[in-house]
């Protein structure tokens, strides 16, 4: 299997929960599923100066991944975000604001990682600072033309507005959102209708996307290709919690997409990766050899 370099761009940070923390981000949690899958996952982020900083780097290491992209900030903190789990398993996040993943900056060297990457993975929420959207939409134009740019929305807090929203589709070639966020994203663009089909439609065809993916959590997915359409029906976990789940749902996307896998295998293998992540505490669980091979096997 030939490795692909497959970057997670934005935030990286500590999710605080009840009983500690556990690193996170959504890039991040990508950019991990993604070496978990055989590609090369690459985080492309900043962090402060600070022990949490340090220990979040260390942390990326021990995971087996590449640290070297990712910034250090003299002035700012290390981003944390403080967790709630509830009886279903659903997480809630108060997300701390100006920290070191605000104030991404734009360098040489992001710019050589850029042009060679396969694929880049961003969000919403790294760019609700002006000088991180600054600095993932130049990292956008760079990949374009070469990598497969996969806009995965990840609303938070309110962030979000017409214009980024429309901006990131308008340089993205996959859109990827839950069920709760398609439609506020596709009111917010123009268009209100409560059929899912068509909602994900309006987006692909107005934002001339490739493809776009809605998540619907236990009850699995839709994907609307250029030419096609399909809903998967998903995988019966038991939930320990949800963090996560979305992003290495998305790692597996985009490894088999750039495979040229149909749309079909491309759901098998993205509810199966979704699926056991929510079934294990935190986003970036380690597998053992047995349920590594059974996850890199499915939709094969």
């Amino acid at each position: 299997m030939n490795s692909r370099i497959v970057i997670g761009l934005g935030e990286l940070l500590w999710d605080m929960f009840p009983l500690g923390k556990k690193l996170g981000g959504a890039p991040a949690n990508f950019a991990y599923i993604s070496s978990l899958l055989g590609d090369k996952g690459v985080v492309a982020s900043r962090v402060g100066q600070d022990d949490l900083g340090q220990q979040a780097i260390s942390c990326v290491k021990a995971l087996g991944g590449e640290t070297g992209e990712i910034q250090t900030d003299p002035i700012h903190p290390t981003g944390t975000v403080e967790v709630s789990i509830d009886k279903d398993g659903q997480a809630k996040f108060e997300i701390k604001k100006s920290v070191a993943w605000d104030f991404l900056e734009w360098t040489a060297e992001w710019n050589a990682l850029a042009k060679r990457c396969d694929a880049v993975c961003f969000g919403s929420l790294a760019q609700r600072s002006p000088q991180s959207r600054e600095t993932i939409q130049s990292f956008l134009q760079a990949a374009f033309k070469s990598a497969v740019c996969v806009f995965d929305v990840n609303l938070r807090q309110g962030y979000q507005t017409a214009e980024l929203l429309s901006a990131s589709m308008r340089i993205a070639h996959v859109v990827k959102l839950n069920h709760e966020e398609l439609p506020v994203v596709t009111k917010l663009c123009g268009f209100e209708s409560p059929d899912e089909k068509s909602a994900a439609k309006w987006l692909q065809e107005k934002f001339g996307l490739r493809l776009v993916c809605v998540t619907r959590g236990a009850r699995g997915s839709l994907m609307i290709g250029e030419n096609e359409a399909i809903e998967y029906p998903g995988f019966a976990v038991k939930v320990a919690d949800t963090v996560g789940a979305g992003d290495a749902f998305t790692a597996a996307l985009v490894h088999h997409f750039l495979r040229g896998a149909s749309l079909a295998e491309m759901s098998e293998a993205a509810n199966q990766w979704g699926s056991w992540v929510a079934s294990q505490v935190g986003a970036m669980p380690v597998p053992d050899a047995a349920r590594l091979e059974k996850l890199r096997a499915a939709g094969r």
